[in-house]
């Protein structure tokens, strides 16, 4: 019963359906009921074939942890029609359509995830959609059911005081690192020839190149080239405001002139519009420093460097106005726990450094700075320099309320938000009829949902 929250995580996993495996045969029948809702036995069977399908060896227990997930889908969605909670098809359209990108890009192109599904993605986008508008809506009737819990500082201590001494999380070695970062800036002479180059095929297709070919041949976008551009259905929050200023103005089927933002030079089409939100497919020719740009933003970072290092400028106020990293600069400097996004925390594991990072702050001392460097964004793959300061270290250690606060308090609302939910799920069990087929009775991972199910069926008699 600890794991609900993390089940609904776990439900992006396996909502993909509609996978046809060679060796699955589906002969199907109801293999559970909760309350006027069933589920199918090729329910299963398809997102086990999906499990399959990405390279998982055969483990016919998956089949249990399917019908959990399942079974608790259907009874948040049950309880989000009594409460009126919704998701709009605009929700449904953009989450599937984030889906296939990711699909497209992993199978190396549409042509491809198409033969591997055995279907159009037109076809397979409206198979997918029931099971995504489910999973959306049981999300939120989740975050309905959590949305008034928090911890206090004193619930955070209880937590930490029940843990056994010799249970306590052992944490290796954390750093707390700052950057400035100096991207090069070209002029506009210095650009010409990008621009040119997508202005170049932007006339190609409007004398009668296909923009879905040209895109996935020569756009350096890498979420949207393999999809021929394609970028779905966004609103105006969406994308850079150079974007959306172009994209809400033209009409089905027009195409832009080239524009300029962050990442380049772009041209794009507009596929369809619908309310608040455009769907367009694009063309990106990235901008590339040469070598006199790096040079002047070399000069730059050294001259940055020797003024915060020489205390002329405190290294917090120089990464606020003059660091290129957006996710950076307006944190003082500081950068964030990669892999702990939620919690903002600026502590992070040496292990998580990529190797020019930790090569650069192993040997200094807290308080101190790295020489600048060359380095290249690993997202953007943006080349500039930069140069780091080790705020501090803190070397390995059994875990303390004092030194790791925030990391304890992570853990104990993840405890209280799971024993929430968990009560939430016991109590609508009890209240709910539940009937499971006689298959799933071995099933480590549905005893609860089989002992409440035997409960109502007895005192129904």
């Amino acid at each position: 019963m600890k794991k609900y929250v993390g089940l609904l995580a776990l439900l992006t996993i396996f909502c993909i359906v509609g996978v046809e495996a060679q060796d699955v045969k589906v002969i199907d029948k109801v293999a559970a009921v909760v309350g006027g809702n069933i589920i199918l036995q090729s329910d299963i069977e398809m997102q086990y074939a999906q499990y399959l399908s990405e390279g998982n060896n055969p483990n016919p227990s998956i089949r249990c942890n399917i019908l959990e997930q399942l079974l608790t889908n259907k009874l948040l969605t049950q309880q989000a029609v009594i409460d009126s909670i919704e998701v709009g098809e605009d929700e449904v359209d953009d989450n599937i359509n984030n889906r296939l990108r990711y699909m497209t890009r992993q199978a190396g192109g549409q042509e491809q995830l198409e033969k591997f599904l055995n279907r159009s993605l037109l076809q397979y986008k409206e198979e997918m959609r029931p099971a995504v508008k489910e999973q959306l809506i049981a999300q939120k009737m989740q975050a309905k059911i959590t949305e008034k819990t928090g911890i206090t500082p004193l619930e955070v201590k209880r937590y930490f005081e029940k843990i056994p001494k010799d249970s306590l999380p052992n944490y290796n070695t954390e750093v707390e690192v700052g950057e400035i970062v100096i991207y090069p800036k070209l002029t506009k002479e210095e650009k010409q020839p990008f621009y040119d180059r997508a202005e170049s095929l932007r006339m190609g297709i409007k004398a009668g190149d296909d923009f879905g070919t040209m895109a996935r041949l020569y756009s350096q976008d890498p979420g949207s080239a393999s999809a021929g551009g394609d970028l779905g259905f966004f609103d105006r929050s969406s994308m850079v405001k150079e974007f959306t200023s172009v994209a809400f103005r033209l009409k089905p089927g027009e195409i832009s002139n080239v524009f300029e933002s962050e990442y380049g030079f772009h041209f794009l089409q507009v596929l369809e519009r619908r309310g608040e939100q455009v769907r367009a497919r694009h063309i990106l020719i990235g901008v590339k420093p040469n070598e006199t740009s790096m040079q002047r933003a070399k000069k730059q970072i050294d001259s940055m460097y020797t003024q915060v290092k020489d205390n002329k400028i405190p290294f917090s106020t120089a990464a606020a106005l003059y660091s290129g990293n957006e996710m950076s600069k307006y944190n003082g400097g500081m950068m964030l726990n990669a892999a702990n996004q939620q919690s903002r925390t600026t502590y992070i594991p040496v292990d998580q450094l990529d190797a020019a990072d930790f090569s650069a702050i192993d040997t200094l001392k807290a308080g101190g700075y790295s020489k600048p460097y060359e380095f290249a964004d690993p997202q953007t793959k943006k080349s500039g320099y930069r140069f780091l300061y080790l705020k501090s270290r803190t070397e390995p250690h059994r875990a303390s309320l004092e030194k790791d606060y925030a990391k304890i308090k992570e853990l104990a609302e993840a405890d209280k938000l799971n024993r929430v939910v968990s009560e939430w799920f016991e109590e609508r069990r009890k209240t709910t009829y539940i009937r499971i087929d006689d298959e799933f009775t071995t099933c480590s991972e549905l005893k609860d949902w089989m002992k409440d199910a035997q409960n109502n069926a007895q005192a129904s008699k």
